[in-house]
């Protein structure tokens, strides 16, 4: 089930061409995905205090397709492609559906997170 959060860019996300500045992007996917956790239920602060576990980003993959600038409302929709033993991958948008309220993808990205202990390399299970 995709999930959406809304957000503004604001001028401090844009660069010197008045476009959002490409790392910014990955700050919205990580709104979007800090956002889902939190609907479903998930409390990470609680994971973390309690079990020592936290998500961390393996990799990200992402698309550039066309710049959001100032003032634009953009909607950011995660979903899950892959949800195993101890990794979550999340993608959005998927590709051929509408976006609103704009109407193409700005970025099509794809977050794999990793459930850990702590800080270390070992893995944990996803809950």
């Amino acid at each position: 089930m995709t999930y959406r959060f809304g957000l503004r860019v604001y001028y401090e996300d844009t660069d010197l061409a008045g476009i959002v500045y490409y790392a910014n992007y990955l700050k919205f996917i990580e709104r979007g995905r800090s956002e889902w956790v939190r609907s479903i239920g998930v409390d990470q602060d609680r994971l973390k205090r309690d079990g020592g576990m936290v998500f961390v980003v393996r990799r990200v993959d992402a698309d550039f397709l066309t710049p959001a600038r100032y003032d634009d409302i953009l909607t950011v929709e995660t979903d899950v492609v892959k949800l195993g033993a101890s990794t979550v991958s999340l993608e959005g948008p998927p590709p051929g559906q509408p976006h609103p309220p704009r109407a193409a993808a700005v970025v099509r990205g794809v977050a794999h997170h990793r459930a850990a202990q702590g800080t270390g390399p070992q893995r944990a299970a996803v809950p």
